[in-house]
């Protein structure tokens, strides 16, 4: 394994305009670096799976210090976590994201690199689900205002992050049998709409839903999609979502640890009948649950 010191080899002052060979150099090193990691790499809870709707574990290079780099993908913060000596980025990569080639910038001080990392292709299947309620699937002028609010209240509480990650190991919520898998391209009544960005597990309503790790009770409310739910912080903006529920027993403040009682399954919102809809997001993007869960 290439091993890269990150303060003395990779850190340039960067001037708009102006480039260094030395820092072409650098960023090829950790190219290479981060291709001998593909596949192998498992940090915390987060398995390395560089598609979209996957999570890229980016290595930094040596931790010569305590205090961690700042990376931002595009303008979302990143998580930075140390392993065995090394600093790394957890990137939450969308499923909008194409694959190829993308940038991180990492910040120290008054420096700064750009560090590329390569995105693999994914096809996800095809979903289509018929809404009786026609209001869910194409929303009244006032059926807006409420979702538009809704939506800017959401952004707030994705852009949410605790200091530390609270939580190494993730379990299932629910034990049911998945009907939507992650990542489905999604037609409701033959209209194109979203990705799924959770997964679908079936449940009778009223069954309990538990926390999956420790975590903090960021939101709860009833949203026009997404009828009762619960957002959880479990650090460094790695968060989980659960959706259409028919109880909610937290709420926003508390501190909830690996299978407590959160809520009850329930057929709240946009759904064709009683199930948990779990999202993970990681920098204010889903991700697939899968890559969080213990074998």
């Amino acid at each position: 394994m290439i091993m890269l010191n990150f303060y003395t080899i990779l850190l340039q002052k960067i001037k708009p305009g102006f480039h260094y060979s030395c820092w072409f150099s650098a960023m090829l090193v950790t190219s290479v670096l981060n291709s001998a990691h593909a596949n192998t790499l498992n940090i915390g809870p987060f398995e390395h799976d560089p598609v979209p709707g996957g999570i890229a574990i980016v290595n930094l290079g040596i931790a010569t210090d305590t205090t961690p780099p700042t990376v931002t993908l595009g303008v979302r913060p990143v998580a930075v976590m140390e392993n065995n000596k090394q600093w790394y980025a957890i990137v939450g990569v969308s499923l909008s994201t194409k694959a190829g080639k993308h940038q991180l910038a990492v910040h120290s001080g008054d420096t700064k690199m750009i560090i590329d990392f390569d995105i693999e292709d994914k096809q996800y299947e095809e979903q289509r689900i018929v809404i009786k309620d026609k209001r869910k699937v194409n929303p009244a002028p006032y059926d807006m205002e409420r979702i538009n609010k809704e939506n800017v209240r959401i952004k707030e509480v994705k852009a949410y992050r605790y200091k530390e990650l609270l939580s190494d190991k993730f379990q299932m919520p629910l034990e049911g049998i998945l009907t939507s898998p992650f990542g489905l391209r999604r037609f409701f009544n033959d209209q194109p709409r979203r990705p799924h960005g959770g997964i679908d597990i079936a449940g009778d309503n009223g069954t309990p839903v538990y926390a999956p790790a420790t975590g903090l009770v960021v939101e709860t409310g009833d949203y026009f999609f997404n009828g009762n739910c619960i957002f959880l912080e479990h650090g460094l903006g790695l968060q989980s979502f659960y959706a259409h529920l028919s109880k909610i027993h937290v709420k926003p403040g508390d501190k909830v640890n690996a299978g407590d009682l959160i809520g009850e399954v329930g057929a709240t919102g946009r759904v064709t009948g009683p199930h948990l809809h779990w999202s993970v997001g990681l920098n204010g993007t889903w991700v697939d649950p899968n890559l969080l869960l213990e074998d």
